[in-house]
């Protein structure tokens, strides 16, 4: 398999997972809707700068790492999902809080913070099956002896997937219509997207005792 080839084959299957709905998808859409399209862009960002650190683990072998020191694994996937219950809560007491008051704290924070892609980048690390995705995806892929420059073209794609994904939704979920309805209906959103998080870290964390 050329390396052109492989690059188009991860390309393929990095985007059909970005894709998929999960922790990311709510974190930045919640985000785009609530706080503005600028904050929506920074977390999309930190999922970007959260992916291609994964990339780059993967690619130097943080899965060989995992299978000798299974018990770093699983604490990985404890702390990952207690923090994405962690979330969860925090999205869900955000909740209550009064459709008048969301409107003005939305106004308030329509410039761009960096909380936003911190948070982002969190989320997207929280779960450390992500570097196993990458890892697998690679293995299945990879040419035989890579080159430095194909090792660089594939971090880079990785980041360009994640980042630009999460971009669109930002562009997508922060414009008028979408916001509105979300400031309509943030109670029921919220605790939605709480319940959601808290699930999905709760079965992250859960997994941790299989190992």
């Amino acid at each position: 398999m050329n390396e052109v080839t492989s690059l188009l084959g991860i390309g393929a299957a990095l985007c059909i997972g970005a894709a998929s709905p999960g922790p990311s998808f709510i974190m930045v859409a919640r985000t785009a809707a609530s706080a503005g399209r600028a904050n929506g862009l920074n977390a999309a960002l930190g999922m970007g700068i959260g992916a291609l650190l994964f990339a780059v683990a993967s690619l130097l072998g943080l899965t060989v790492v995992f299978l000798a020191v299974p018990a770093l694994y699983v604490a990985l996937k404890l702390v990952g999902g207690l923090y994405l219950v962690y979330l969860g809560f925090r999205i869900w007491q955000g909740a209550r809080q009064p459709l008048e008051a969301a409107t003005e704290e939305t106004s308030e924070r329509s410039t761009p913070s960096r909380g936003y892609l911190l948070l982002g980048f969190a989320t997207q690390i929280s779960n450390p099956k992500t570097a196993i995705v990458y890892a697998s995806v690679f293995a299945a892929f990879l040419p035989t002896s890579p080159s430095i420059q194909f090792s660089l073209a594939v971090i880079t794609l990785v980041f360009a997937i994640e980042a630009g994904w999460y971009a669109v939704v930002a562009g997508a979920l922060s414009s008028e219509a979408p916001r509105g309805t979300y400031l309509r209906y943030k109670k029921w959103v919220d605790r939605s997207a709480g319940a959601i998080m808290g699930a999905l870290g709760l079965k992250l964390a859960a997994s941790a005792s299989q190992g």
